[in-house]
């Protein structure tokens, strides 16, 4: 199993720690951004990372691709096994695209004006969310599962953002901790990641 991955990219740190969560044996090269390798333009028709090859299977979603390592390797679970409780979470999953995902291109490559109002509308949303953070021990769940590995990288990179949590974000801070004590956390950052917090 081999993935394409960029060292700094929210969506391939998600991809990161769900593999680093199953222990799954992963060859990860390291993508130029500005110089994509000719196998990746091979691979994925739209030369997007993360791309991950297992065996036949060439997957380019984040979100495909994390549902099937989960799918794929069964054990820790990262998704409910029930259909209802697999439903929210999937709904948990594309609020966590729509609403935070959603703003980080203009937090990584906007203007200023496009800057400060994403971290604008990213603070708020995160502050309007702390009760759902201090409700469980994880994300809506009390196991970890795709929705604590697809929010750790931005919580990750809140400071890389220029983003500081207020005293109300308490809840936030906590869970930030939990999660990034995990060893499958720690094991997941690349070491351009561990300097976007120094």
């Amino acid at each position: 199993m081999t993935c394409f991955s960029s060292p700094t990219d929210p969506q391939c740190h998600r991809s990161r720690i769900v593999l680093a969560e199953k222990d799954i044996t992963v060859e990860i090269y390291d993508v130029d951004m500005d110089d994509l390798p000719e196998d990746l333009l091979d691979l994925n028709p739209y030369a997007t990372v993360p791309t991950m090859v297992d065996r036949d299977l060439v997957l380019y979603d984040a979100r495909v691709l994390i549902e099937y390592l989960d799918e794929r390797f069964p054990h820790p679970p990262l998704m409910p096994v029930d259909p209802v409780s697999r439903a929210k979470a999937r709904l948990g999953l594309f609020r966590i695209e729509s609403d935070w995902y959603s703003l980080l291109p203009d937090l990584e490559h906007g203007t200023e004006k496009k800057k400060a109002q994403a971290r604008k509308a990213l603070t708020e949303s995160l502050v309007n969310s702390s009760e759902v953070f201090a409700a469980m021990p994880f994300f809506l769940s009390e196991e970890f599962s795709l929705l604590d590995c697809s929010i750790a990288p931005i919580l990750w990179r809140l400071p890389y953002y220029g983003i500081e949590l207020p005293a109300s974000a308490r809840p936030i801070k906590d869970y930030m901790k939990r999660i990034f004590a995990r060893p499958s956390f720690q094991k997941s950052l690349s070491d351009q990641e561990r300097d976007m917090v120094e």
